[in-house]
């Protein structure tokens, strides 16, 4: 199980999978935005999408949880 998190302050401005969903290592799951810059946030390990802690739209801070990968 792998949780994902949020390396800074950031918009979450698209959520590319869903729960339930597999992914492979380095598949992306989420596009943040902070500064006009987009920031793809990439899982490290194969597996499922457990569950999807954020919306587009929230704003993240660092250490927030994102998601989880089981």
């Amino acid at each position: 199980m792998a949780e994902i998190h949020a390396e800074m302050v950031a918009n979450v401005f698209k959520v590319e999978v869903a729960p339930g969903e597999k992914v492979d290592a380095g598949a992306t799951l989420f596009i943040l935005e902070s500064m006009k810059m987009e920031i793809p946030v990439l899982t490290e390990e194969a597996g499922t999408v457990a569950s999807i802690d954020v919306a587009e739209g929230d704003v993240v801070q660092a250490g927030d949880r994102l998601a989880v990968v089981e």
